[in-house]
């Protein structure tokens, strides 16, 4: 019977019939190269909402705010990345990062909102 050699490094497998790497380092490894566009995405998908939300939250301390579109783009608000849209009975549509949201309003302001 032939030794069963690890998909990542290629060494001996010892173990199980169905094992297939010689170490938990050489699974994760693999694994890791396997998966890594995917999670490239996620995280930096995460890293903009994140950066998104601290800056709603910085700018509105107290649950309602108008702000200029100067301002959000200044500290890197990038408005591609929402986690919600909430569109009112009136018409307005609220785009969300989590529980801060924001309104555009006339001459470039926006309205940023606190969810509770």
């Amino acid at each position: 019977m032939d030794a069963k050699k690890c998909l990542e490094c290629g060494e001996k497998v010892i173990g199980r019939v169905d094992k297939k790497f010689c170490t938990d380092y050489c699974r994760n490894a693999y694994n890791n190269k396997i998966n890594k566009e995917s999670k490239n995405l996620v995280r930096n998908t995460n890293n903009r909402l994140r950066k998104n939300y601290k800056i709603l939250c910085g700018l509105n301390t107290s649950g309602k705010t108008k702000v200029s579109r100067r301002k959000l783009f200044d500290r890197g608000f990038d408005f591609k990345f929402i986690t919600s849209i909430y569109i009112t009975k009136t018409g307005n549509t609220y785009f969300y990062v989590y529980d801060q949201g924001y309104l555009e309003l006339e001459n470039e302001m926006y309205l940023l909102v606190r969810q509770d």
